[in-house]
């Protein structure tokens, strides 16, 4: 957009403004939908916010600092999406600008993603050219999301306060958006239309879904970083791969995939690396360059809901008296119908107990299921946990979808991160432990569920009360049978126990043979704080069977943890220091340090030579 159209743009929307009696002095948008009416508006565009939330992400660590947030809203304004820094962002609630409310010219007047939503084009508005006086302190920058056919779908929008206007914020918003764009095209199509490697590179790693292109032989031609994650692909491998190391039935599957114009199927993927369902989504394109087919494959991995607990109070390790009597605490609740509320640092073992009181409890031949408060994106929140019926919202899945609560109905439901879940869902949750019923998203009708529910987390959530970041109520509704897991420091005695258990269970997997630890090294082990906890004891151990080594430097400077751990991560580093301190000890003695290390002469001066120690 030049000056003239600018210019031309803004003075158009300010005499619409003034024909519409939008007051100057307005605060807050004229139109801010229902609690219901935004569920269904998420559970409706689900596909663009989840695509746009990382590039917002992006944006705001790329500002973090400067007082920015962006905005994220449909084709009519609708705010979706709402992330940035905390001041100005909980200035801009203060003012309802919050998913639900409508930025479109009728409702809050001329700004950046109104002037967007008029004339499809990206423009910066700063200062006065705001029509409402409150939004005079403010520059946006927004730019279009369009769909394939150039329909406007969504606006995306970059705020901060006018003193950091700048013209290089727009090009940031551009390219965002455009990112977009092109993302949502290649989730939409699952496939490619361009075999240029470098173009696969720049938009296809970024993606959630696996790609994999062949030709009509099964030989296979580009592949981005999921497949390599999900399949094991080697980049350095001078070994060609074919669909037969992916799809053990692919001779037979390809005719289907040449014959048909887009082919799904779920599918088994059997690889060195990995065992894992996929649906599969295959079409055929002609290559103009070698004038042959290509085939375009996307692997988007099939995620079973957990229904199923593994763990049992025989499978806890520990035998201080103290962790003896939570265990014996927790399997006296465990048939009890009162919510639990299982306290303790990260590495504890939050879950290993849930699954442990479900299995310990008559509800133990019914689903157990977990749920992440803080890995759900909050617009989603109520979907996942509520369900939906047929029809509640423009592509709903056919005969409705069930929730988390319906899914566990009989068994128990375990909220992890409970500190995480947004205040508006600490309200609907509440209601649901009050009233035993939930009410699926489009629909009147109450569903009584039958669901005990457990919740964890290692947050303070009385310190989160007070912070007004938690609901009292619903703290002293969850914190009815309250069980504090302590940490490993409190639990010195059983770590030399802890130790050997992983050693065996990681050796056994790995096909390994077990470490040799001497006696000295389990003092060190005992005296280290350990903040990671049993789970960084098991992370230990399975570095130690790795290396074939005991890494003392780990434990050797407690004030200084978090940079050792950081640094011991290279495995190099650990066993090149380890044969050092090991020989130096010794005065050279290559048989003695061989003996000391448990290993083979010829394996000493093996790896003495490939860490050049003379």
């Amino acid at each position: 957009m030049n000056d003239e159209e600018y210019k031309s743009s803004i003075e158009s929307s300010h005499e619409r403004c003034k024909l519409l009696n939008v007051s100057e002095d307005q605060i807050y948008s004229n139109k801010i939908i229902s609690d219901i009416e935004l569920q269904e508006k998420f559970a409706e565009k689900r596909k663009m916010i989840l695509t746009a939330a990382p590039y917002m992400e992006q944006l705001i660590n790329f500002v973090k600092g400067c007082n920015f947030f962006a905005l994220l809203t449909d084709g009519e304004g609708c705010i979706l999406n709402a992330m940035g820094d905390e001041k100005i962002l909980s200035e801009a609630f203060h003012q309802k600008m919050v998913p639900g409310a409508y930025m479109d010219e009728e409702s809050i007047g001329t700004n950046a993603m109104s002037v967007v939503i008029k004339t499809g084009k990206p423009v910066q508005l700063s200062g006065e050219a705001h029509y409402i006086k409150s939004y005079h302190k403010w520059t946006c920058s927004a730019a279009p999301i369009k769909d394939m056919d150039g329909n406007l779908i969504g606006v995306l929008d970059l705020t901060g306060y006018i003193e950091q206007v700048h013209p290089h914020t727009l090009g940031m918003v551009i390219a965002a958006s455009n990112a977009i764009e092109e993302m949502m095209k290649v989730k939409e199509l699952h496939k490619l239309q361009n075999t240029n490697n470098k173009h696969l590179k720049t938009i296809f790693n970024s993606m959630p879904v696996a790609i994999v292109t062949s030709d009509d032989n099964g030989n296979i031609n580009v592949y981005n970083n999921k497949a390599v994650n999900l399949f094991g692909f080697d980049h350095n491998s001078s070994k060609p791969i074919t669909m037969n190391a992916i799809i053990k039935d692919w001779d037979t599957m390809k005719d289907l995939i040449l014959s048909s114009e887009t082919y799904e199927h779920d599918v088994n993927i059997t690889s060195l690396y990995n065992n894992v369902n996929c649906h599969l989504s295959a079409n055929p394109i002609y290559n103009p360059i070698d004038k042959g087919v290509e085939i375009v494959c996307v692997f988007d991995e099939i995620k079973k809901v957990k229904t199923q607990a593994y763990y049992s109070f025989d499978q806890i390790i520990g035998k201080e008296e103290n962790f003896l009597k939570i265990v014996h605490y927790a399997k006296k609740i465990a048939d009890s119908k009162s919510t639990i509320l299982i306290l303790g640092e990260s590495g504890t073992g939050k879950e290993v107990f849930a699954q442990a009181i479900h299995n310990y409890s008559v509800r133990k031949d019914n689903p157990f299921i977990a749920i992440n408060c803080g890995a759900i994106p909050k617009q989603l929140m109520e979907l996942e946990l509520f369900g939906y019926e047929d029809g509640a919202y423009l592509g709903a899945k056919k005969g409705g979808n069930p929730g988390k609560f319906e899914q566990a109905d009989g068994g128990t439901i375990l909220f992890d991160e409970i500190g995480e879940l947004p205040l508006d869902m600490q309200i609907k949750l509440q209601r649901v432990l009050q009233e035993g019923s939930i009410t699926r998203i489009g629909s009147q009708k109450s569903i009584p569920v039958n669901v005990r529910v457990i919740a964890a987390t290692n947050k303070d959530l009385k310190k989160e009360v007070e912070m007004e970041r938690f609901r009292k109520d619903l703290y002293y509704r969850l914190n009815v049978l309250p069980l504090y897991l302590p940490p490993l420091r409190e639990r010195k005695g059983d770590i030399k126990l802890l130790f050997h258990y992983f050693m065996k269970v990681i050796c056994d997997s790995l096909g390994k043979k077990e470490v040799e630890v001497p006696k000295e090294y389990f003092k060190l082990m005992k005296d280290y704080n350990w903040p990671g906890n049993i789970r960084e004891l098991e992370n230990v151990v399975e570095l130690m069977v790795n290396t074939e080594t005991f890494p003392p430097e780990y434990f050797s400077q407690e004030s200084n943890q978090t940079d050792m751990i950081e640094e011991n991560l290279d495995l190099t580093y650990v066993e090149r220091e380890h044969l050092l301190k090991v020989l130096q000890k010794n005065n050279g003695n290559i048989t003695k340090t061989a003996t000391d290390l448990g290993i083979q002469r010829n394996t000493l001066y093996s790896k003495m030579k490939k860490y050049n120690i003379q």
